[in-house]
């Protein structure tokens, strides 16, 4: 599989950059590196050319408006795809993710990194969580994990696919590895772990990401336009 890089991630989230190299790695067998644009998102190439594509980025007056004010999780990842795309000129990729529970009505949802605020850290974010769901049953803590991810050209072109893994809400934190929701969301798909107990491969191989991803790298790696150029 080959993918058409150099492509921008239109993110500042270390975190998440991280995974989805992981998983673009796994898709290719090749090595993959990010370079963080700073401030804006990350620069994602091969190792031997990384140097020379982040040369031929343009300078920027001023940063891009990537304010996520979508109602959905495919308006945002398009909003952020699309605002990379036309100010470096280049092949951006975003992705938006949110945190579904049934017992809350859907919520957090498209709010999931907001959850607990516009500064909420991940254990923010947690702890509210945990708190609305205090004196919940364990059989009516279900949930999901949804992930849309959307490239888009210069010019206006788009692709865009949908990753979903269902899963549990833990009664408490387990694990240290991941982020965001991880320690709490136990895969429906696994045998009882929270995705932050469990190593990154085995993660990647269930989660809304990880479908998210593998499913974009096989459409931008069937597309002929990435073929012919």
């Amino acid at each position: 599989m080959s993918l058409p890089f150099p492509l921008v991630l239109a993110t500042q989230n270390a975190d998440k950059t991280r995974e989805i190299v992981e998983i673009f790695v796994e898709c290719t067998g090749e090595p993959v590196v990010a370079y963080a644009i700073e401030g804006i998102a990350f620069l994602v190439d091969d190792p031997a050319t990384i140097a020379e594509s982040v040369a031929k980025l343009p300078e920027l007056d001023e940063e891009p408006d990537v304010e996520e004010t979508g109602a959905t999780l495919e308006e945002n990842a398009r909003i952020k795809a699309r605002a990379l795309s036309d100010a470096l000129g280049v092949l951006a990729i975003a992705d938006d993710t949110g945190l579904e529970v049934d017992a809350l009505g859907g919520a957090p949802g498209v709010r999931s990194a907001r959850y607990a605020g516009h500064d909420a850290t991940y254990a923010d974010n947690t702890a509210r969580l945990l708190r609305e769901l205090e004196g919940i049953s364990p059989s009516r803590r279900t949930a999901r994990f949804a992930t849309v991810a959307i490239a888009c050209w210069p010019g206006g072109r788009e692709l865009s696919v949908r990753g979903e893994v269902e899963g549990v809400i833990a009664e408490e934190p387990r694990g240290s590895r991941g982020f965001g929701y991880d320690p709490v969301f136990a895969p429906l798909e696994a045998d009882g772990r929270t995705f932050a107990e469990m190593a990154p491969a085995e993660k990647h191989a269930i989660s809304h990401r990880g479908r998210a991803f593998r499913a974009l790298a096989t459409r931008l790696d069937n597309d002929q336009f990435h073929k012919e150029t």
